[in-house]
């Protein structure tokens, strides 16, 4: 087994879809330039502060000195100014809609040894285990028929037992799963993936299968940071085998990629700047940047004595100014904001251009299925924040003004990659946000909703239905149909 494993980890990085990518020796993040650039643009011009402000309004992507400028930014005016613009950014591409998900960890199996993880290969007091095709099946009705998760994503380790073929085959299971619910059925729409940097014919694999946006977060993109927290003899030690795995997803036809960096590992400046860089890169070389952007924070896990000792933990107000920052350095993607963080932090901070959040959230292997409700460190990567469930947390972000989206229908239309990417530069793919997310969101109401969610629910849509019915009066009619038919026991309706 073990000579079968070292071949596994032998043959899976190849430095040929490594180099293809680079411009002469040298990969795109230059640590010397990123700490230059923040430097340089200390005590930034209040004048060109509002200028970078209308350039992100116009949703162009920031250049380095201009994202260091507001990562450098002191004048409190100009800072709660910067949480305007970044709501205004927010409801011009994506309108006032928030997608929901659950992740579904599917094993804890993994060759590396990161010294932050829990699931790292040392770590002995972990319950090793992987999915079954019929326990993925259980937390699929689980997820789908009783929550109402529409979407999900899948976190895989990196280790022959969650292997190409194994992701493959659980996403074809997972999108096999029906279940009958109270007036419709239940059923995972889009499935996104969590999982280890893949081989340019791996992942042709998944865009067959039907793949949602591909995710992978480089971690810290400080170069000795990187290589201090991943031993340098496993396959996560290979800094541009990771770097570069955007570049293998898109031109394998991957429509939607997704980035992050874990804050807290390195300075969170330098982060941000990193993914700025890596935004910039891409769209460089491919003509789209990345669909989403996540920011996890360290977080708690067993037998992981790292994380105590780290000299970067990120504050909640310099949590909320990553938040701000790339609001605005971006302003096309959408931005993931996870249940790691603790309800009062995800309230304060949904109204600085958050579109997608978890709910329901369990992290350990077969959790839902199993049903127990502690946090069980020995069974799961790192503890979770906001235990809020479906419901609860729709109810909450309703009486926030925000109407939670279950749709789908942009990976059906073609409505992905560099399409989505025309349209949310150009606001319009905010309209098409705002009539499916009303479609979706009575479906869930009819479906899932507790009599008090139902309520709060049904009120936002006569809500939103005003707003459609003086701003897209054409849309009005087909939209007061739809309704009509979904109540009727129609589903899937979509513009």
């Amino acid at each position: 087994m073990k000579e079968s494993l070292n071949s596994w980890i032998a043959n899976r990085i190849k430095e040929e879809e490594i180099t293809k990518y680079m411009d002469g020796e040298h990969d795109f993040i230059n640590d010397e330039e990123i700490w230059k650039k923040i430097e340089e643009n200390k005590d930034p011009d209040p004048v060109r502060i509002r200028e970078i402000f209308d350039k992100a309004l116009r949703i162009e992507t920031l250049t380095p000195d201009e994202t260091a400028m507001l990562i450098n930014l002191k004048d409190p005016d100009l800072y709660e100014e910067m949480k305007e613009v970044a709501l205004k950014i927010k409801l011009k591409v994506y309108d006032n809609r928030i997608v929901t998900f659950a992740p579904l960890y599917m094993g804890d199996y993994c060759v590396n040894n990161c010294l932050y993880c829990g699931f790292r290969l040392e770590n002995k007091i972990i319950k090793r285990r992987v999915l079954t095709e019929d326990e993925i099946r259980k937390e699929t009705e689980v997820l789908a028929g009783e929550i109402g998760h529409k979407r999900l994503i899948v976190v895989y380790g990196e280790h022959p037992k969650t292997d190409v073929d194994y992701i493959e085959n659980s996403l074809r299971t997972i999108y096999d799963v029906k279940v009958k619910v109270r007036n419709g059925y239940g059923q995972i729409r889009r499935a996104n993936v969590n999982a280890a940097p893949l081989q340019i014919d791996e992942l042709r694999r998944l865009k067959e299968v039907g793949i949602g946006t591909y995710q992978v977060f480089q971690e810290t993109y400080h170069h000795e940071t990187y290589k201090m927290v991943h031993p340098q003899n496993t396959l996560k030690g290979n800094y541009r085998w990771r770097l570069y795995c955007m570049h293998r997803a898109l031109e394998a036809e991957v429509d939607d990629v997704g980035i992050g960096a874990l804050f807290g590992l390195y300075d969170w400046r330098f982060e941000v700047m990193g993914l700025l860089y890596h935004a910039l890169e891409l769209e460089k070389k491919f003509g789209i940047g990345p669909h989403t952007v996540s920011f996890p924070r360290l977080e708690p896990a067993a037998n992981t004595p790292y994380i105590d000792k780290t000299k970067y933990a990120v504050s909640d107000e310099d949590f909320e100014r990553i938040i701000l920052v790339l609001r605005l350095a971006i302003p096309y993607t959408g931005m993931i904001l996870t249940a790691r963080e603790p309800k009062e932090i995800r309230d304060r901070v949904m109204s600085l251009g958050i579109t997608q959040t978890d709910a329901s959230t369990k992290i350990g292997i077969g959790a839902y299925s199993d049903r127990y409700t502690e946090q069980e460190l020995e069974r799961q990567q790192f503890l979770i924040g906001d235990p809020r469930t479906l419901d609860e947390l729709i109810r909450d972000l309703a009486k926030m003004g925000y109407i939670t989206s279950f749709c789908t229908a942009g990976y059906r239309c073609g409505r992905t990659g560099k399409c989505i990417m025309d349209l949310l530069r150009a606001g319009t793919e905010g309209k098409y946000c705002k009539l499916n997310a009303i479609t979706t969101f009575k479906e869930w109401l009819l479906d899932f909703a507790s009599e008090d969610t139902a309520k709060i629910g049904n009120a936002l849509i006569e809500k939103e239905l005003n707003e459609v019915k003086e701003k897209m009066p054409k849309a009005y009619k087909k939209l007061k149909e739809y309704l009509t038919r979904i109540e009727n026991g129609e589903r899937d309706l979509y513009f």
